[in-house]
């Protein structure tokens, strides 16, 4: 290849992976005749393939926390040919700074990390308290400074993620999702720990005041197969009849996009779908335990984040060092249903019938 190009090594977290998004909307605006590349894991590419800055996507052929060393140093000889001018290396780890070193790339911005002093020849040293992700990330597209100040995070972009409508036409036909109707998307599951995960049981309370207002409604229990057991518990609790599709693990990443890019609100935990559904400007209620609200917020135009702010929290653990889980357990689905029923489309009049569009 001739042209130079920009390399983009992904975080390994798909929520930390939208939140970088617009640091390429910065590097777009800086060198819109410059392609960008990046490179990511299997389970993060997905999400790269809905941003419309990225040209190609390459994924990682590598095993999660592995050297490997030799592998590293061949995918680094078929990088030198494809001609960066320069890569941004989201991990804060030695091994992923390795690869455009071995690739001689010659500008390497990342931040300091593992003492990666030579790997990374731009380098970058984040705050205290360290900023928000967003901030963090676009903060890699300007020379390195000690302070960002609020007027540089205030005109930073939204992250953003396009779905073209085929494909939500596509996932909604693969999982019978009625277009007529209303959907609404529940994500009760958090990769990073239990103590992130608001209880399936309110989960259903809050699901139940939606089917109450509006029966119509669909009810789609979102996430990995990791979370089959949790959404099994909410569609349990809901009424017969309801409209539930428990799809937790039956999903690709990229229907899981499409479904969320449908839904008429998004109620998620602190977690990758969260981000997703705020990076495609979904309604979004977000719901914070042990995490900063003010860290990963949601960024829709409609959004509101729930955080009980308790004296022990943020905490930060994957399981309660306190063994009750207040912030989460409190946090109650009258509580949350106050702010997600203005979020809601409005109830069509008595008498009235859905129509298909």
């Amino acid at each position: 290849m001739s042209e130079l190009r920009t390399l983009i090594i992904s975080p390994n977290w798909i929520g930390d992976a939208v939140m970088a998004q617009p640091l390429l909307q910065l590097l777009r605006a800086a060198h819109p005749e410059r392609p960008i590349d990046v490179l990511a894991p299997p389970g993060v590419a997905s999400v790269w393939q809905q941003v419309a800055e990225v040209d190609e996507v390459l994924e990682t052929p590598f095993r999660h926390g592995a050297l490997q060393l030799k592998q590293r140093w061949k995918f680094a000889r078929l990088l030198r040919k494809r001609g960066y001018a320069d890569a941004y290396v989201l991990p804060n780890t030695i091994k992923y700074a390795l690869i455009p070193w071995l690739a001689g790339i010659r500008r390497r911005v990342g931040y300091k990390g593992e003492s990666r002093y030579g790997l990374i020849n731009v380098m970058h040293h984040d705050e205290v308290p360290p900023r928000p992700m967003v901030a963090f990330y676009a903060a890699l597209a300007r020379p390195p400074v000690t302070v960002q100040g609020p007027g540089l995070r205030a005109a930073l972009p939204r992250p953003r993620l396009t779905v073209a409508p085929a494909q939500v036409a596509a996932a909604q036909e693969r999982h019978a999702i009625d277009p007529a109707r209303p959907l609404v998307a529940m994500a009760p599951g958090a990769e990073f720990g239990a103590a992130k995960r608001w209880p399936a049981r309110h989960f259903a309370g809050l699901a139940r005041e939606v089917l109450a207002r509006e029966p119509a409604t669909q009810i789609a229990l979102l996430g990995s197969p990791k979370d089959r057991e949790a959404c099994a518990e909410v569609a349990a609790a809901l009424p017969d009849g309801a409209a539930v599709f428990n799809l937790a693990g039956a999903t690709s990443l990229p229907q899981a996009i499409a479904l969320l890019a449908r839904a008429a609100a998004v109620v998620a935990n602190d977690s990758g779908l969260l981000h997703i559904a705020s990076a495609l400007n979904r309604p979004v209620l977000a719901l914070y335990g042990p995490t900063d609200p003010d860290h990963a917020p949601p960024f829709s135009d409609l959004a509101a984040s729930l955080s009980l702010r308790l004296d022990c929290a943020p905490c930060k653990q994957r399981e309660c060092p306190l063994g009750h889980q207040d912030c989460m357990v409190k946090l109650t689905p009258d509580l949350a249903w106050q702010h997600l029923q203005a979020m809601l489309p409005a109830r069509p009049l008595p008498g009235s019938e859905l129509r298909r569009g």
